[in-house]
């Protein structure tokens, strides 16, 4: 394939729209609230970035679960050190606690208000209705940093009715589901094997929160992010459960809870070589035609199938798989 003309205007600037996740996130996001292991979740993240060529997974440090009662101050005043100190580069996000507990303004005076620059995004958890985004969007403006994207946990029967209000507020970038949560919530009517790796699959009601958020998500172009497997050892559960999200669920993002759990991650939501090449020739395709549709293969493509192919490319490039020449040009430019 020869090289391709710069195009007048680049790919994501023509194909991505409202509903055409325009947001672009690494696939995994990593948690942690224990000092030292939020500290080797930092190093990890700086070592695979330089592995990979670019920053793989999110690291969000823990203040929900990771601050001990009574010393939520101090937790908080740990991850705003920890998340200042990070490498230059690395994305890094900070979970705090909901917005009806005691130390949510505090957490937010503290965290956002010192170190807001240098976060990616804050996660707010027990998120119910669209009015506790705004209350934490409303707190990021008063820390000065109403810069800061949101990202939202829906933990609850009522917030997956209303997740498609929440994914509506123009500082949600992504919603996660939190099956555990979710299915004590239920006072007993789940069984506990609903969160497990196989029952959080084949249960209906966790089944339809799952698609109900992912499609809240899409329908704004917000990124869905999977719950997390707290069977960390199960290597090959992991890798089926986060395959079955990605795949069948329309999950492009999903948790990680212990350090082994990132690559197997990173594999499962990444394209493969084919995928990455065919992509790679259709975009191509289409940049040569100014948009236009073009036969490759046989097959038409048109605006619809390049929004497609070029999302793809947009995931590969997330999860730090090579690109050919002509692919990896387009990420190269200033911008974007």
């Amino acid at each position: 394939m020869s090289a391709s003309p710069t195009p007048t205007t680049h790919p994501r600037d023509v194909l991505l729209g409202a509903q055409a996740g325009a947001i672009v996130l690494p696939v995994c996001d990593h948690y942690s609230g224990v000092e030292a292991r939020m500290r080797k979740s930092l190093a990890l993240q700086a070592e695979m970035a330089e592995e990979f060529g670019a920053c793989v997974f999110d690291v969000t440090l823990d203040c929900e679960d990771g601050a001990p009662v009574g010393g939520e101050a101090e937790h908080a005043q740990l991850v705003t050190e920890l998340a200042l100190a990070a490498a230059p580069g690395m994305r890094v996000g900070v979970r705090v606690h909901p917005v009806d507990h005691a130390a949510f303004e505090a957490d937010i005076a503290t965290i956002a208000g010192r170190a807001g620059s240098r976060l990616s995004h804050l996660m707010v958890p027990k998120v119910e209705s669209v009015a506790d985004v705004a209350k934490a969007a409303a707190a990021l403006d008063a820390a000065g940093a109403a810069q800061l994207p949101l990202h939202v946990l829906i933990e609850s029967p009522l917030a997956v009715h209303h997740a498609f209000d929440i994914a509506a507020h123009p500082r949600v970038q992504s919603l996660s589901f939190g099956l555990m949560d979710f299915v004590s919530a239920h006072a007993g009517a789940i069984p506990a094997d609903g969160m497990g790796v196989a029952g959080q699959f084949s249960h209906p009601l966790v089944v339809r929160a799952k698609l109900e958020i992912a499609s809240a998500a899409h329908a704004h172009g917000k990124v869905p992010s999977h719950c997390v497997v707290t069977e960390f050892s199960n290597a090959l559960a992991l890798r089926a459960a986060a395959k079955r999200a990605a795949d069948a669920f329309g999950y492009t993002r999903m948790w990680s809870i212990h350090p082994s759990q990132i690559r197997p991650i990173l594999e499962a939501f990444a394209p493969d070589e084919g995928q990455i090449d065919l992509a790679t020739r259709i975009v191509d395709a289409a940049i040569r035609q100014n948009w236009a549709p073009v036969s490759i293969d046989g097959a038409l493509h048109d605006r619809a199938s390049y929004r497609h192919f070029w999302q793809v490319l947009e995931r590969a490039h997330a999860t730090g798989r090579p690109l050919p020449t002509e692919a990896q040009a387009w990420f190269n430019t200033p911008n974007h």
